[in-house]
């Protein structure tokens, strides 16, 4: 225990020190997983138009397996395809990427977002600061955490673009998923560990993560906690 004076006051105040504890918990998926990454291109894409550097440049060509690719988290090498590969050349690529163990990966960010908004929406806490700082999920590899399970599989959507336009959407999926993830917290917020993880299930089910998520009006990637 830490003792402080507060020299304007004269008081003494008597702090907790506060301790960390670290638990590894199991994720399973109970809806597919997709995800959304921002590939080079894609940044460069947005730039050039918010600079007006696209202005006059014809729109290339769309190759949904490479757009498929791109939309994964690659926590392994990615494979490197020339400009101008075909995406029967960019899918051997990417099934021998898998085959060699190619891992991939969600930001680990995004699981505690969820949590925390499914408790706020509960009504588990005035707001959504009271929960930020109480715990924290490690990424293990950059800010992701490493998806585990089946290899991911290219989905197409139709998608609102702009002012009623349309668009076709190539991004990966995950069937049949879950996550190891470590899970570090204090109890100096008064949130024991059984709140932490009931907050973790609600983020599950009411929120979701990646793409049309229940949150954003979808039923995708949902999950739940493994118990032993």
């Amino acid at each position: 225990m830490a003792t402080v004076k507060k020299a304007d006051e004269g008081i003494l105040i008597n702090m907790e020190r506060i301790e960390k504890k670290t638990v590894q918990l199991r994720l399973i998926g109970d809806s597919p997983l997709i995800t959304h990454c921002w590939s080079e291109k894609a940044r460069k894409q947005m730039l050039d138009s918010m600079t007006g550097a696209s202005k006059g440049k014809k729109k290339p060509p769309k190759r949904p397996v490479i757009e498929f690719i791109d939309s994964l988290y690659w926590l392994s090498h990615k494979p490197e395809l020339p400009d101008d590969a075909s995406d029967e050349d960019a899918e051997i690529a990417f099934q021998n990427a898998v085959a060699a163990g190619a891992q991939f990966g969600f930001p680990a960010i995004g699981i505690k977002l969820a949590a925390n908004s499914a408790a706020y929406r509960l009504g588990w806490v005035r707001n959504q600061m009271q929960l930020r700082g109480c715990y924290y999920i490690e990424p293990d590899v950059g800010d992701c955490v490493i998806i585990k399970g089946d290899a991911p599989i290219m989905r197409e959507d139709c998608v609102t673009v702009g002012m009623g336009g349309t668009d076709l959407r190539y991004r990966g999926q995950f069937n049949n998923w879950y996550m190891d993830i470590r899970l570090t917290y204090t109890t100096a917020f008064n949130f024991p560990l059984e709140s932490l993880i009931n907050v973790i299930n609600a983020g599950g089910f009411a929120c979701g993560i990646g793409e049309w998520r229940v949150e954003r009006d979808g039923q995708y990637g949902c999950f739940h906690v493994e118990t032993a």
